[in-house]
């Protein structure tokens, strides 16, 4: 009935404890477990297990690709009717797959309870405390222990929030076309994917009473010394995090228990005259299109940074005098920018929200040209690079 997909780069450390767990608390599932690219004998460990274990798929790819596009990999793998996903560092109770199969039915989404050592802030859609902060001190009786204590205290209860892991109906996970590829190889896949599921109009439940321990950010970010970022992945997140932004025009929001906010995206084109290359660099992933004066600042811009994304930038940024069809232009002097502009261009969509007729307005030094204040519409599955897996 349940298929859970694990992608691992370099962690066999931690998934042989998540795999332990997973085998003693439920071994009727279909487990799928990736080798990414790997060099600590991951593959082999894995290939060892199949000889047991009739109900594990392994599958491996050769280079690196991150959990983004290996989550649909192992999904498309999976042949199970609800499919899930855990990350390598986390360790399964007792009961987890009963407490969250019990709130899944067509068009929801069921995320588990993370248990935490106190390694980062604490939070309404979590649990802190200590059951050891490595592979090596896990203290997994105290924390099975811990499980069915509060299950008793928590049964049956349900809040609204959404982050790993997670379960859906495998037809419902396919219907949205997955995680964009955009954010591959990682992060903020899981934020854009949460998004587009609410837009769809499916529930997200979390389930309070089905528990994971989570040693955090041990996948992907913390792959040496503890709560030390990994080099690949500052490079990483900083280019997901510019592509979040040419996606949705805003930051990530949630509300207290991690529920996704979804926000306005408007349509907005800013004419930068006396532009420079640090000014459009920090200006272009908020913008729908940006005009500058010279075209040799747009081949410098191109050549520094479209390796960085799979956004055409060259569509992105155009020359002043070429026809404008955005929504909203804000004309501004690249000499004159000042902190009420640049907090201006850093909250827009909240600022334009407030706008409620068409119309030029001044803010600051800049000019506002308004022609439709109503935020674009998301066409699902709002896609913009469809994973090949």
């Amino acid at each position: 009935m349940i298929s859970i997909v694990i992608p691992s780069h370099n962690n066999l450390r931690h998934l042989k404890n998540a795999y332990a767990s997973i085998r003693k608390h439920a071994p009727e599932i279909e487990l799928v477990l990736i080798d990414d690219a790997s060099t600590d004998g991951t593959y082999k460990w894995l290939q060892e297990q199949t000889k047991e274990d009739s109900k594990l798929i392994v599958l491996k790819v050769d280079n690196r690709e991150g959990h983004t596009v290996l989550y649909d990999m192992g999904i498309a793998h999976a042949t199970r009717e609800i499919v899930g996903i855990m990350h390598a560092d986390m360790i399964m109770g007792p009961n987890y797959v009963e407490n969250m199969i019990k709130h899944i039915k067509p068009g929801t989404v069921v995320c588990g309870t993370r248990v935490e050592p106190p390694l980062h802030p604490e939070g309404m859609e979590k649990i802190i405390q200590n059951f050891g902060l490595d592979f090596d001190d896990l203290k997994i009786p105290g924390f099975e222990d811990f499980c069915i204590e509060k299950q008793s205290e928590f049964k049956d209860q349900t809040t609204k929030g959404m982050f790993a892991p997670w379960m859906i109906y495998k037809k419902d996970f396919v219907s949205m076309g997955g995680h964009d590829a955009i954010f591959a190889p990682f992060p903020y896949e899981d934020s854009d994917i949460f998004q587009r599921w609410m837009i769809a109009g499916y529930e997200l439940v979390q389930s309070r009473d089905a528990f994971v321990y989570h040693l955090t950010c041990r996948g992907h970010r913390w792959t040496g010394e503890i709560q030390k970022d990994d080099d690949y992945f500052k490079k990483a997140s900083h280019n997901a995090a510019r592509n979040y932004l040419r996606k949705w025009g805003s930051w990530i929001q949630n509300d207290e228990y991690q529920h996704p906010i979804i926000p306005n995206r408007f349509d907005i084109g800013y004419e930068i005259k006396n532009c420079t290359l640090n000014l459009l660099y920090n200006i272009e992933p908020l913008a729908s299109t940006i005009y500058v004066e010279d075209q040799v600042l747009i081949d410098q811009y191109v050549e520094d940074f479209q390796d960085q994304t799979r956004y055409d930038l060259r569509q992105r940024i155009k020359l002043i005098g070429s026809e404008y069809t955005n929504d909203i232009i804000v004309e501004l002097d690249g000499s004159r920018i000042g902190q009420e502009e640049l907090s201006f261009i850093q909250q827009s969509s909240a600022t334009l929200s407030q706008l409620s007729e068409s119309g030029e307005y001044e803010f600051g030094n800049m000019r506002i040209k308004v022609n439709s204040s109503e935020p674009k519409k998301y066409e699902l599955p709002f896609l913009i690079t469809k994973n090949i897996f």
